[in-house]
């Protein structure tokens, strides 16, 4: 007598993207699990809800903040495959009309971020301490939110802003000395890189270090793994036919598929993350995963 396998249906948070409508739009389904993308429409605004309430089973996740969730004996476990990722050189910024900074300049001065323990913000600071030399400890960091941990505290050379701070207008009143703000930057002809070059400084950085960085990937619960590793099996398939469907333009500037693909990058992010006081512990790359996870 044969038995049927239920269909699960999953509360599930992941932004429209390239490589996500796919499964957004039905044209990549499952028999097995029905995703319900009862998400914000910014996935980030759902990270927090997450990793603080389970308000999610399955979902895109910064990979800081699923470092951060590891770390403290949060229920998620990672998929070995990005959901978004891109160079971030580019990603500071500062007004040249109020004096030119080179990226050492920093140091004893105020430089804004919307969190200390912001994906994009761990991948600038890691650049600018290790290419350019940067003590990021002498940098009083200024920022307009709390992370996504309730556990998580921000290191001593941090201070949070009034409820409502323009990070980018602050930059351009002088301030702040130069901002973190990624695609938030900016349009006026003041701002300037604070990575001189930045575009060909990533291409440089990332075809000598063999890596190109990371912003999220997907995870899901951890009771999903010990009890219906079929799932997370259809889920990963789900994600891998839906990449596929995104333009070669946009998966060809995308990091890789797959667990030892993104080895190097994760392990330069977790470095990353304990030299700059985001964890409380050092994380290594195998407990990102578990047995299911790690064979897909």
């Amino acid at each position: 007598m044969s038995t049927t396998v239920p269909t699960l249906t999953l509360r599930t948070n992941l932004a429209d993207a390239p490589v996500t409508v796919g499964m957004k739009d039905g044209r990549v389904t499952s028999e097995l699990v029905t995703l319900d993308f009862c998400g914000p429409k910014q996935a980030h605004n759902g990270f927090k809800a997450m990793i603080r309430e389970n308000a999610f089973d399955a979902g895109e996740l910064a990979i800081v903040t699923y470092f951060q969730a590891k770390a403290y004996g949060k229920p998620f476990v990672l998929l070995p495959i990005p959901v978004s990722g891109r160079t971030q050189h580019h990603c500071i910024g500062f007004n040249k009309e109020l004096g030119h900074l080179h990226p050492k300049d920093i140091e004893g001065k105020k430089v804004g971020v919307r969190t200390y323990a912001q994906t994009t913000g761990l991948w600038i600071r890691g650049v600018l301490q290790h290419e350019y030399g940067v003590d990021l400890d002498k940098v009083n960091w200024l920022t307009v939110d709390e992370g996504h941990l309730a556990e998580y505290r921000d290191p001593p050379n941090c201070a949070v802003l009034p409820k409502g701070a323009d990070l980018g207008q602050m930059m351009l009143d002088g301030e702040l000395s130069a901002a973190i703000l990624g695609v938030d930057m900016p349009k006026d002809p003041r701002v300037q890189t604070l990575v001189p070059e930045p575009f060909k400084a990533a291409e440089e950085w990332c075809k000598r270090e063999g890596v190109l960085p990371i912003n999220h990937m997907f995870v899901v619960h951890e009771r999903l793994t010990k009890e219906r590793p079929d799932v997370v099996r259809e889920i990963y398939r789900m994600l891998r036919e839906s990449r596929a469907l995104a333009p070669a333009s946009v998966t060809d500037a995308l990091p890789p598929v797959g667990l030892e693909a993104n080895r190097k990058t994760l392990e330069m992010a977790l470095e990353y993350a304990w030299e700059q006081h985001i964890l409380p512990r050092r994380v290594s790359f195998d407990e990102l995963f578990d047995d299911v996870t790690a064979a897909l």
